[in-house]
């Protein structure tokens, strides 16, 4: 049971692939770090708000899980880190029958 597990290696491994290709972007030299910001003028990244919008339609995709405000969003993409966390917690608690 996986219950206050902390994310994989793997699944954060995963996360770091589908956002760069949800943003069509390539890795930033010496690789995506997950704590560092993904957006704003910290971010080595150039992640803008279309970017967010697919990446959170592409988590949506492979995940099942909706950001469904702006806020929300935001919150859950400031760092792969945070976005593991936040996705770990969605599907843990939604582990409904199929």
């Amino acid at each position: 049971m996986q219950s206050h597990t902390a994310p994989s290696t793997e699944f954060i491994a995963e996360l770091k692939a589908l956002i760069l290709e949800a943003a069509e972007k390539s890795e930033p030299a010496g690789g995506l770090q997950n704590d560092e910001p993904l957006f704003g003028a910290q971010a080595r990244v150039d992640f803008d708000s279309l970017d967010a919008l697919q990446i959170s339609m592409a988590i949506q995709k492979r995940y099942g899980v909706r950001m469904p405000d702006s806020k929300d969003t935001r919150r859950a993409l400031e760092s792969i880190a945070h976005l593991a966390e936040h996705l770990h917690q969605h599907l843990a608690s939604s582990t409904k029958p199929a």
